[in-house]
């Protein structure tokens, strides 16, 4: 790590990508609200840095998916308070018919916020840049300086967050609250070093196609974020929870078992976060922001940060497709060729 030369363009892309992808492709926020991105980058994009940092210095993908769950859980727990107050935004998520009053929280809330934050916050936003960073993708890109730079303003950012909240919500969540999903994040981060495999043995054979693989991707996202969108009636709640775990087991057996595969390339890394962000660009549409406001001026977000996801998915997967010994988007890739 001494003496490394920090990468700045895709260390600066993923500080704009993570807010941009997390917040305002999904639709939460509106071209007026532009500005507070920039009092998030440091939490979202920080937080993915160090995430995306960690994963490639020990065990790459798998490191990664654990240390972004317990980023989720962090952001929405002991920072936004979100997962325990039933008035945030003056909107009450919390008392549906998956709340548990024995530890005061929603089962669909908290899958809502694993998926949202694991997902489309830090694992979608390390992808597509990764994808676009094609000569140093698998290498990290801050040393030692710039690690410690980037943890000292995640902590200043999420603290920034944490005082904005609180100065609007006045919400504060039981000690015992907060100490039991700190608990599941310690597990989480341990877990992120300890439970993955130091390495995984290829098996012979191809994944599918880099355009199946993200077909594939965004129907799985969108079969959880449509209804979970569309569909605000209290039975769908209980039988959302079910979907999600179908949908969580469905696509986590794949990947594993895909990603085995030795013909494995980034251009199939790039078509998972590819599908999963256009299931954004159409979400985003029935998706009111939280500070309410203007119809027409939330389409016109949508359909300008539509657009500008639409030209980083582009840009990504010309430059995944683009990288020697990796196969064409429509066909298979070889055999052995680099994975993740």
């Amino acid at each position: 790590m001494r003496g490394r030369t920090t990468q700045w363009g895709p260390v600066l892309g993923l500080l704009l990508v993570a807010p941009f992808i997390g917040e305002f492709l999904l639709g939460n926020m509106t071209l007026a609200e532009l500005p507070v991105g920039l009092l998030l980058a440091p939490m979202y994009g920080c937080g993915a840095l160090l995430v995306r940092e960690v994963g490639r210095r020990w065990r790459g993908w798998p490191t990664m998916v654990l240390l972004a769950a317990a980023y989720a859980l962090f952001e929405e727990g002991p920072v936004d308070q979100l997962l325990w107050n039933d008035s945030y935004a003056g909107h009450d998520l919390l008392h549906g018919p998956s709340f548990i009053p024995a530890i005061g929280m929603s089962v669909e809330l908290t899958q809502a916020v694993l998926a949202l934050h694991t997902v489309w916050s830090v694992c979608v936003p390390i992808a597509l840049v990764e994808a676009i960073a094609v000569s140093s993708r698998d290498r990290p890109w801050l040393g030692r300086t710039g690690l410690i730079v980037t943890a000292v303003l995640f902590v200043l950012g999420a603290t920034l967050v944490f005082a904005g909240n609180y100065s609007v919500e006045h919400f504060i969540a039981a000690p015992g609250q907060i100490a039991a999903v700190v608990a599941v994040m310690v597990v989480l981060v341990v877990a992120a070093f300890v439970a993955v495999p130091a390495r995984r043995e290829r098996t012979a054979g191809d994944p599918p196609a880099p355009l199946l693989v993200g077909l594939v991707s965004f129907a799985v996202t969108s079969a959880y974020w449509g209804p979970s969108t569309l569909i605000v009636a209290n039975w769908y709640e209980w039988v959302g929870v079910a979907v999600w775990f179908f949908l969580v087991a469905i696509g986590v057996c794949l990947v594993l078992r895909w990603t085995q595969r030795a013909g494995w390339t980034e251009a199939h890394t790039c078509a998972l976060a590819v599908g999963a962000t256009l299931t954004y660009v159409w979400v985003s549409f029935p998706t009111r922001p939280e500070s309410g406001g203007s119809v027409v001026v939330d389409l016109a977000s949508n359909v300008v940060f539509g657009v500008l996801a639409c030209s980083l998915v582009l840009w990504a997967t010309r430059r995944a497709a683009r990288e020697p010994g990796h196969g064409p988007w429509v066909g298979a890739a070889s055999s052995g060729a680099r994975g993740t």
